[in-house]
This record gives C-alpha cells, sequence and structure tokens, in this order.
C-alpha cells in the first residue's frame, strides 16, 4: 500500500570530488596490474584521491554547501545533520559536528551514521523518520569518504577499487506526492569480516606492531562480498517497490551503490531495467561508499535525468554487512 501523511522530499542536492585524478594508467606503474584487467572485473577507469591535508570533512562542507544553495534552505535552518561516513576526521568528536560549525547550522543537531557503503540509504530512512514524525522540519544528509585513507596501495586487488569524495541531500518535511516513499535497512554481523579494517578500534588499539603489519588498512572477500551485494540489493528493492504499491516497470531511475560495474549490471537486470533506467559513474569516481549514491544523484540532477513524478530507486550494500533500498518520488 503507498505511503500517506508527512515524509521528508528531497530540495537539493550537491557533491564535492578532489581535484587529483588517478587512472588505471597510474596504478599500473604502483602495482602489477592492467587497464584492462580493472576495466573488464569492475569498469572503473579512474577515481578521485584527497590529499594528504585534506580531511573528509573539507569535502563534506562543500558538497553541504551546494545542497543548501540548491534547495534555499539557511544554514540556520537545518533542525538535523547526519554525516554518513566510515571515514571521519578522527575518532572523537562525530565528524557531523565539525561539518555543522562549518556551516554555521547553529541550530541543528549532528551525528554520524556508521553503516559503510550503505550509510546513505541509512541516513535517508532515519532523517525520514525524524521529518515524518514531525520532530523536525529539515534535514542535511552527507554521505563522505576518503577510503584512500584506508587503502593498501600494494595490495593490487583493494587499490584498484576506491576513490574519495562527498556527496549531500538537503531534506525537508512534506504532505505531498512526492518524497521517500518506502525504505528497507538490514544487516548481518555474521559477514562482518567480509570488507573490514582490523586495527584502529578498541579490540586492537594502534601499536607499533598493528602499523607493521599493515592492519589499518581495507581487506576485503571480494567474491563472498559480490555475490551477496547482487542478492541483497535486489530483494531490498523488491521490498521497497512492494511496500510502495509499485513495480520495477514504474521505476524511471536507479541509482546503486557505485562498487562494482558487474554488479549494478547485474542488480538491474534482475530487476528487468534497461541501460537507460541505470545510472552508473563508476568508470569515473570509483567506489566511494555512502557518498557514491549522493554523488550520482547529483550527477543525474545536474544533467536533467529527473523531472517531477519520476520515481527513483535507490539501492545500496556495505561492510557490516549492511544493505538496504529507498523509494523516492521526485519533486520538490
Amino acid at each position: 500500500m503507498a505511503r500517506t501523511g508527512r515524509r521528508a522530499v528531497i530540495r537539493g542536492t550537491g557533491a564535492c570530488l578532489p581535484d587529483r585524478i588517478l587512472t588505471n594508467a597510474d596504478l599500473e606503474r604502483m602495482v602489477d596490474t592492467s587497464d584492462d584487467w580493472i576495466t573488464t572485473r569492475t569498469g572503473i577507469r579512474e577515481r578521485r584521491i584527497a590529499r594528504e591535508d585534506e580531511p573528509m570533512s573539507f569535502f563534506a562542507s562543500r558538497a553541504a554547501r551546494e545542497a543548501l544553495r540548491a534547495s534555499g534552505v539557511a544554514p540556520g535552518e537545518l533542525d538535523l545533520v547526519i554525516c554518513a561516513t566510515v571515514t571521519p576526521d578522527m575518532p572523537i568528536p562525530a565528524s557531523a559536528c565539525i561539518i555543522q560549525h562549518q556551516l554555521g547550522a547553529r541550530n541543528a543537531a549532528a551525528f554520524d551514521m556508521s553503516a559503510g557503503c550503505s550509510g546513505f540509504i541509512y541516513g535517508l530512512a532515519v532523517a525520514d523518520r525524524f521529518l515524518a514524525s514531525g520532530a523536525y522540519r529539515s534535514a542535511l544528509l552527507i554521505g563522505a569518504e576518503l577510503l584512500s585513507k584506508y587503502t593498501d596501495w600494494t595490495d593490487r586487488s583493494t587499490c584498484v577499487l576506491f576513490g574519495d569524495g562527498a556527496g549531500a541531500v538537503v531534506l525537508t518535511a512534506g504532505e505531498g506526492p512526492s518524497g521517500v516513499l518506502a525504505t528497507s535497512l538490514h544487516a548481518d554481523g555474521s559477514m562482518a569480516d567480509y570488507i573490514y579494517v582490523p586495527a584502529g578500534g578498541t579490540r586492537e588499539p594502534a601499536s607499533e606492531r598493528t602499523v607493521a603489519e599493515r592492519r589499518h588498512y581495507i581487506r576485503m572477500k571480494g567474491n563472498e562480498t559480490f555475490k551477496m551485494a547482487v542478492r541483497s540489493m535486489e530483494e531490498a528493492s523488491r521490498e521497497v517497490l512492494e511496500r510502495a504499491g509499485l513495480k520495477t516497470s514504474d521505476i524511471d531511475l536507479f541509482i546503486a551503490h557505485q562498487a562494482n560495474r558487474r554488479i549494478i549490471d547485474a542488480v538491474g537486470s534482475r530487476l528487468g531495467l534497461t541501460e537507460s533506467q541505470v545510472y552508473v559513474n563508476i568508470d569515473r569516481v570509483g567506489n566511494t561508499s555512502a557518498a557514491s549514491i549522493p554523488i550520482a544523484l547529483d550527477e543525474a540532477v545536474r544533467k536533467g535525468l529527473l523531472k517531477d513524478g519520476d520515481d527513483v530507486l535507490f539501492a545500496a550494500f556495505g561492510t557490516g554487512l549492511t544493505w538496504g533500498a529507498a523509494l523516492c518520488k521526485w519533486g520538490r
């Protein structure tokens, strides 16, 4: 049954990417790999990499300002700031608080959302509930990652995948047809070791040994993750469509987490979507984790690919493992 009543409506989008471009040709000179191998298996041709002196909040704040400008909402009008990230500026405090200060959003509550590559979907579901309840009127949701800071540039199986960047959306409460129609969130901690960073937390604090053993970098079980990603994103997508009373044929644009081109194609095929319905930018930005969906959404908006009344499907999976989907009707 279609959802009625108050819901979160996306009023503006924004994105910010580092200036530096790292191509597959560059990686050929760093590790034992090739442009053909990377492109064939991932669909990635280049990715953006932050400078050493650029923290995550640098890009998050700039993406947020773009989204605020597009929405017409002033920073002081924000009630909530959520930053979806697994690469915060520092362990304490939450990067959302740093971003809140940088924006001048003095009236907003702020916290980080750690759900890996599913972070934007999780954040959208949380923001929607806050706005639908009437507790808040407006929210800023940011997905921002600097995965290059956690990438082992000697590991050819992972270093070819990740890129840096930030995307953001401003949401306000609305009661019309537009907005978040349905969300679906899932997790299974039994697969926590599919994508993880072994050291740096309370379980294994940083030490000379952990640094020497390179235990502060991302480790991943690629084949297992691939299979789970395709199945989970398809199932979550069908869940939100059923909850909204829609069919796959109603989808105008599908924006999946940009992890691997083969995963995106497989999910699109299982849902019966055509190539024109599926937005892909992984070839230019790589896997930016929680930032990938809002970056892609901002690109789609700037290209004029969305019009009022369009049904937009988002789906993601990530470390945890977590996965989920969200369905939105576009329009202000």
